[in-house]
């Protein structure tokens, strides 16, 4: 799955560089849909991400591409690798992060359920 990000002023920290946390929102958030639209009814939670390393700055203006692609399901869990890359025709390819992030399925109570057959 590809989505792209526009970075605004809002998304700037106080040196003019893209806030890591709005990264790891939208990294968490496209991966949440990727596992939604495969398992369409299901309650995912996040619980994990692996580790967390900013390769590259970016400043206001830049379009971000957003690779999504399952890497694994387990019983209750399934997990997506993210890759993000300027986005824009002049910088196509120039990774700026990647990670994987985990997520279990849930009931209505919060207890882990098992993901439906593939």
């Amino acid at each position: 799955m590809e989505n792209h990000k526009l970075v605004l002023p809002g998304h700037l920290n106080q040196y003019g560089f893209l806030f890591g946390g709005d990264l790891l929102k939208w990294v968490d958030e496209y991966a949440w849909i990727a596992a939604t639209l495969e398992y369409p009814d299901c309650n995912f939670v996040t619980v994990g991400m692996d580790r967390v390393e900013f390769k590259k700055t970016v400043r206001e203006g830049t379009i971000l591409k957003f690779i999504v692609e399952k890497t694994r399901a387990g019983k209750t869990s399934v997990q997506y690798l993210v890759h993000v890359y300027r986005g824009d025709h002049k910088a196509m390819n120039d990774l700026i992060f990647s990670t994987s992030v985990t997520f279990v399925r849930v009931d209505q109570d919060g207890r882990k359920i098992p993901l439906p057959p593939a």
